[in-house]
């Protein structure tokens, strides 16, 4: 027992470097991801501001019952689910893909430009990208329709047809997030052995067929995890794509209300806090499941691609 004792001590005491560097990552996860758990029992509540947390009355399921009873549960599913599915597949293969060109680029101040032009786009604000996008679509002056009506075209009133949209935030989020998001699989294409491509390029391989059976094998396990961890988050809704850039124009729900915009139109009507967190946990236990459920396919299929 004495010698377990001397020896965790030694290991502490060998590693006290590595974690005091990690232990402001460690009390940070702890302040903003651990502590608010306990906010889950409002969801259990009938809660009100003068009684407090603890003091309100329990509502055992009712909170959850505003969600799951309402008549539009079933658009606003469909549109989480299907949107971030497409966000998800369509970005990943447009970042492997900027990454792979990126990659046959050999200058490196021509890399750095072409990636700080690609990555501005995440550092702006959902309300700024709200008025680029404003100013593009806008129904009389936007620069869109004024290009259409250049060509003796008739323009399109973008903010009363709700069909365009899907399109419309998949470019907005690409936009937004790819080139981000393509600087993981660029880095991971920098440890791909030069060896194989030499190989590949020796028995007569072209450029296609070397990104395809010598490039992409080897990042296929960052783009699995990638993938597996996006699809934990499948609902959950950037809040600021769909309500920013959309204006919040109803003639639009059809298309683009997604849970978070839903709950925060009855929260901000009703100021029911209650619902709104238990719409809250209703997401994350999904989120559980579905990334649990998706790792257990994935290690099935191939084991050394799976997140666990």
């Amino acid at each position: 027992m004495k010698e377990k004792k001397r020896i965790r001590k030694k290991g502490f005491l060998d590693n006290v470097q590595l974690i005091s560097l990690a232990l402001p990552a460690v009390v940070l996860l702890a302040i903003f991801s651990y502590w608010p758990m306990f906010g889950i029992v409002l969801a259990f509540k009938d809660y009100k501001a003068s009684k407090g947390i603890w003091g309100s009355p329990w509502a055992k399921l009712k909170n959850f019952e505003f969600f799951f009873r309402s008549q539009d549960l079933t658009r606003i599913l469909r549109n989480t689910l299907v949107l971030n599915f497409l966000f998800i597949i369509v970005g990943i293969v447009c970042a492997v893909l900027f990454a792979l060109v990126m990659f046959e680029v050999k200058k490196a101040s021509h890399v750095k430009a072409y990636q700080t032009v690609a990555i501005l786009p995440s550092f702006l604000s959902w309300i700024a990208v709200g008025y680029i996008v404003y100013a593009l679509l806008e129904p009389t002056k936007g620069i869109l329709n004024r290009i259409i009506e250049a060509f003796g075209a008739e323009g399109i009133s973008w903010y009363t047809e709700a069909s365009y949209w899907p399109v419309i935030l998949l470019i907005v989020s690409l936009w937004k997030s790819v080139g981000l998001g393509s600087i993981i699989y660029y880095a991971a294409l920098m440890g791909v052995d030069n060896d194989l491509s030499e190989a590949a390029k020796i028995d007569g391989a072209n450029k296609l067929q070397q990104t395809w059976y010598v490039s992409i094998p080897q990042i296929i396990p960052v783009i699995m995890i990638r993938f597996i961890m996006s699809v934990g988050g499948i609902f959950r809704s950037d809040f600021g794509l769909f309500y920013n850039v959309t204006r919040n124009i109803g003639a639009l729900y059809s298309t683009t209300d997604v849970i978070d915009t839903y709950v925060y139109r009855a929260l901000m009507v009703q100021g029911n806090i209650g619902m709104s967190s238990a719409v809250s946990v209703f997401q994350s236990v999904v989120c559980l499941i579905t990334l649990l459920v998706t790792n257990g396919i994935v290690r099935k299929v191939s084991p050394d691609n799976s997140l666990f």
